[in-house]
C-alpha cells in the first residue's frame, strides 16, 4: 500500500505551474525535484488541497480556472506609493523601472512585494496582487515520495 498525501505530509515531487497554452511559469521537471512539507506555505493553499489524498507515484495535471489558484485580481491592491515611502522602505539607492518586482519592509518587520506599474517624480504606482492572480493556471505534479 502506497503512502497518501495528508495535510502535514512531507513530499518529494516534481511540479510545474504553466499558462493554459503550456508555457512554463515554474517547473522542477528539468532539474532536481522539490521537497516540502504541506501546511508551511511553500505551495499556495489551493494547490496543496489538490494534492490531499493522492497516492505516492501519482502523475496528474490540474487545469484551474482564472482566479482559483492565486485568487482574483483585487483593484484595491493597486496603490500609489510616495517616492519618500519607496526610498525609505526598499533597497537604498536602487534604480527601478516599470515591470520590476520591488520588495518592501512592512510594519512589524515583515516583507511584501509589488510590481512597479508607473514611476513618477513624486510617487510610484504598484500592483500588490500576486502576479498570477486572476489567471488560469495548469498545475502538473509527479509525486515521487510521500512521508
Amino acid at each position: 500500500m502506497s503512502n497518501v498525501v495528508t495535510a502535514s505530509a512531507y513530499l518529494t515531487l516534481h511540479y510545474r505551474l504553466a499558462a493554459p497554452d503550456g508555457t512554463d511559469i515554474v517547473s522542477t521537471f528539468n532539474g532536481n525535484p522539490a521537497t516540502l512539507m504541506l501546511g508551511q506555505g511553500q505551495l499556495a493553499p489551493v494547490l496543496e488541497e489538490l494534492l490531499i489524498g493522492l497516492p505516492e507515484g501519482t502523475h496528474k495535471t490540474f487545469d484551474l480556472e482564472p482566479g482559483v489558484a492565486f485568487g482574483p485580481r483585487n483593484p484595491e491592491l493597486i496603490q500609489l506609493v510616495t517616492r519618500a515611502t519607496l526610498d525609505e522602505n526598499s533597497v537604498p539607492g536602487a534604480e527601478y523601472k516599470v515591470g520590476d518586482l520591488v520588495d518592501f519592509a512592512a510594519p512589524g518587520g515583515g516583507r511584501f512585494a509589488g510590481i512597479l506599474r508607473e514611476l513618477r517624480d513624486d510617487a510610484a504606482l504598484f500592483d500588490f496582487n500576486h502576479p498570477l492572480a486572476g489567471q488560469p493556471v495548469r498545475f502538473e505534479v509527479n509525486l515521487i515520495s510521500v512521508l
